[in-house]
């Protein structure tokens, strides 16, 4: 018997490897001889680099960047085991919980740092860059990342503008000559789960900017700064990045990248597995076991327990999940792919045991789904 393990991380608990491994024990206890295929995976936030690098034979790199305040930090990023993709998370260079809660003001935070992973990626003179934007601090329109690879913005006397979405306001001009030739010849993939525009109601101020510390006074200061750079960026790009699905993502990160350089928007979960060909394993797979820290409603806009579920399916392999906690959605859960969703957690406990004991937990779900299948057998 095949199956293939493709769960996400139990957040704040386990990586993904480690729960994969956790489901490969459980099932081993009762199978033996089962040959389990890990591949642990991400929707392109939290935990993408390190289960890209995992899944594919990838290696772990660190380089020295700003991070969105401009104090130094060493941020991971990774190569993939085809050795010509990378794989940048925002959140390791300008993710907001880099920046204390009394310290968050989306006005001073860049994206310069995410810049620096991506200038150190070509560097190792790869094809294709996996960007995931999830969890950052910054509503500067990409603007700082744009600094770092060349980029230089001046207000009306012609003095470089200070870091963040605040100074965009004074933005007079762009100047992309300087920006390095290699960002031509690399194809970028950004996993933005999200469709929001950049300005306007649901655009990237008044959605995200309260989430990184913006009252409602700098939501509206946000607004104005992003017209004016959207004004401006648009016109020395050619490209109206205003009309752009996604291009409120991250800040304004995916407008900057999309109006550049040979850019993509797609679904992380999506990305990740094409990164890691779960079409190799499931022709062959008896089984696919998937998983993430909570299953419910936000589950089924794209996180990775449906994505895995809706591949699999295309094969007409049976799918299971699990989770450390299970919403009441069970009928649009399974409505989306999934044919059985198991909680892990045994009984009443406390968050606080629930993370603690979540391997374990984990491992003994698992046994018992196997024991089911030998008794079914």
């Amino acid at each position: 018997m095949n199956i293939l393990i493709a769960p996400d991380s139990f957040k704040e608990s386990l990586s993904a490897l480690k729960v994969s491994q956790a489901i490969a024990s459980g099932f081993k206890d009762i199978f033996p001889s089962v040959n389990c295929i890990l591949l642990p995976v991400a929707d392109g936030g939290e935990g993408t680099t390190d289960a890209l690098i995992n899944s594919t034979g990838g290696k772990a790199r660190f380089t020295q960047v700003q991070d969105p305040l401009g104090n130094p930090i060493n941020a991971q990023w990774g190569i993939l085991g085809n050795g010509k993709t990378a794989v940048i998370e925002t959140a390791a260079a300008s993710g907001l919980d880099l920046v204390p809660n009394e310290l968050r003001n989306p006005l001073l935070t860049s994206s310069y740092g995410t810049g620096q992973l991506i200038m150190a990626a070509l560097e190792e003179g790869v094809e294709k860059i996996i960007i995931g934007l999830g969890g950052s601090a910054t509503n500067d329109g990409g603007c700082g990342i744009l600094r770092a690879l060349g980029a230089v913005f001046t207000d009306q006397h012609g003095q470089p503008l200070p870091p963040g979405g605040g100074s965009l306001a004074n933005l007079a001009d762009l100047d992309i000559s300087n920006l390095d030739p290699r960002l031509y010849s690399v194809t970028f993939e950004v996993a933005c789960d999200v469709d929001n525009p950049l300005l306007g109601p649901e655009g990237a101020s008044a959605v995200f900017g309260p989430q990184k510390g913006a009252n409602p006074q700098q939501v509206a200061e946000l607004e104005q700064c992003l017209t004016n750079y959207s004004d401006i960026l648009s016109r020395v790009c050619g490209v109206d990045i205003r009309s752009i699905p996604g291009s409120g993502a991250a800040g304004g990160i995916g407008a900057a990248l999309s109006a550049l350089f040979k850019t993509e928007l797609k679904s992380g979960i999506e990305i990740v597995l094409d990164a890691v060909e779960i079409n190799k394993h499931l022709p062959t797979s008896q089984l696919v076991i998937t998983g993430e820290g909570k299953i419910d409603d936000q589950s089924l806009r794209g996180k990775t327990p449906i994505g895995v579920a809706k591949r699999a399916k295309t094969f007409g392999c049976p799918v299971i999940a699990l989770a450390g906690s299970v919403s009441q959605e069970q009928e649009a859960i399974i409505n989306s792919g999934i044919d059985a969703v198991f909680s892990v957690v045994s009984g009443v406990t406390s968050l606080e045991a629930a993370l603690k004991e979540a391997e374990v937990n984990i491992q003994n779900c698992a046994r018992n789904i196997a024991t089911l299948i030998k008794i079914n057998q």
